[in-house]
């Protein structure tokens, strides 16, 4: 019993000696920390690395249906909706609708107390109207006297233009004499006449949309406010006592490229039965594969988890050029109407250009281009082999493959190298795993090798 006492105590001396040698110093501690990691490292080099075990994505050749369809983003330029709205300014005395009513054009919506400022605007709007109601009168009395002048100077023209001087026994023209000024003159006052009236007929079409412009000016700075179309009320922001206009906050005014006045404020929208209108943006590539009629899936940014169908109705092939980049708007009408669906709301258009059914097709995933020749991976015999492919028309995720493979074969679209202890690329301080490959997904396929 004494013997192996003092065997311990011998051997806990050693030790505490040979840490007191090893951990003298500072200096010592690190040097020591670095000679294990070193030797840590050597063992794992020589002993750690394995086998390693690739592991492949495939997936099958397989006939299916490929639609090819172009993505554009745009917004809604037209909803099942007009605005209405007034510049006229005071205290709203009298609503006459509430939302969910239906109106039709020229109804009566709401009646305002006009203010000082309000009275002064629908005056001068009033003053307006009257003005270019009698510039109509003017233009219209004036046409029935140049159509009188121009039916005089054709009757003196005509006289002596069938005149024997100027006629032949024969009602041909005698040209020879037709450069006398007798009758040049006549001809030239009758064609001066037939000028003067038809310009008027444009001066009258000018002051007739100057007369309607100064009508709804007026109607829009009136104390009663109606409906621009028929329709169902919705969005009435309004309510008896609400002050309107000048003295209004400024949060409540609008700048709707609807009115005519700065001053202008929106004061509800009538939903009609028209459907919204989408408008995108084709690039120089798209809009070549773009045509009317086509259909489109939409999405709407707001509208989480709901896709809308819809048309296109109409490209703009002159095309729009901005910084240098020219684009062709184009127009997508929603097949059914939505209340959810708001003006300038942005949306994703995926307009279907190709249907082809019975195509045979592999993960765009792959598929690798170089040089201009495609190829898809195969393995054989646990090794990867490149095989040349023609390729057709494409989606998003698929691809069509027109010769070099058959259905049923199997391709490579990944791979995940693992090892059976420890990766021999990875060191031994972190993890054994390693993803690479070409993207896609499909079944995993192991080999094994080194």
């Amino acid at each position: 019993m004494q013997n192996d006492r003092k065997i311990t105590k011998e051997k806990t001396n050693i030790v505490t000696k040979v840490k007191r040698i090893l951990f003298k110093s500072r200096g010592r501690k690190i040097a020591v920390v670095i000679i294990l990691l070193v030797l840590i490292f050597i063992g794992w080099r020589m002993f750690g690395a394995k086998k390693q075990s690739a592991q492949y994505q495939t997936a099958k050749v397989e006939k299916g249906t490929l639609i090819v369809s172009v993505s554009e983003s745009g917004q809604v330029a037209v909803s099942n909706r007009a605005s209405v709205i007034t510049s006229a300014s005071g205290v709203i005395s009298e609503v006459d609708v509430k939302n969910g009513d239906t109106v039709s054009a020229g109804d009566e919506i709401a009646v305002v107390s006009l203010d000082q400022s309000g009275q002064q605007r629908q005056s001068q709007a009033y003053s307006s109207y009257l003005s270019a109601q009698s510039s109509l009168n003017s233009a219209n009395a004036q046409l029935y006297s140049l159509q009188s002048a121009m039916y005089s100077k054709w009757s003196t023209y005509i006289n002596i233009a069938q005149n024997s001087s100027f006629q032949n026994p024969d009602g041909s023209a005698n040209n020879a004499n037709r450069t006398l000024p007798q009758f040049t003159i006549s001809q030239d006052d009758w064609l001066a006449a037939e000028a003067g009236y038809k310009n008027q007929q444009g001066v009258i079409a000018q002051n007739q949309i100057a007369l309607n412009n100064a009508w709804l000016n007026y109607q829009a700075a009136s104390s009663i406010i109606s409906a621009p179309s028929a329709g169902t009320i919705s969005d009435l922001i309004i309510a008896p006592g609400m002050q309107i206009g000048s003295l209004a906050t400024s949060a409540t005014t609008s700048t709707s490229s609807t009115s005519n006045s700065s001053s202008s404020q929106f004061i509800a929208s009538i939903k009609t039965e028209g459907n919204p209108v989408i408008t995108i943006s084709l690039s120089e590539i798209d809009v070549t594969k773009v045509k009317a009629g086509q259909k489109a899936t939409i999405t709407f940014d707001a509208l989480t988890n709901k896709t809308f169908t819809g048309k296109v109705v109409g490209i703009n092939t002159t095309g729009t050029v901005s910084s240098g980049v020219t684009t062709y708007p184009a127009n997508i009408v929603l097949d059914t109407p939505n209340d959810s669906i708001l003006p300038n709301m942005s949306a994703t258009a995926n307009i279907i250009i190709k249907i082809k059914n019975d195509a045979l097709l592999v993960p765009s995933g792959a598929v690798q281009t170089t040089g201009g020749q495609a190829t898809v991976r195969t393995l054989e015999n646990g090794q990867i082999v490149n095989v040349p492919i023609e390729i057709g028309d494409s989606s998003d995720t698929q691809t069509e493959i027109l010769s070099g493979i058959s259905e049923e074969e199997v391709v490579v679209i990944g791979f995940v190298s693992t090892s059976e202890t420890r990766s021999s690329s990875s060191s031994p301080f972190s993890g054994g795993l390693r993803v690479g490959g070409f993207g896609g997904s499909g079944a995993v396929r192991s080999t094994t090798g080194r």
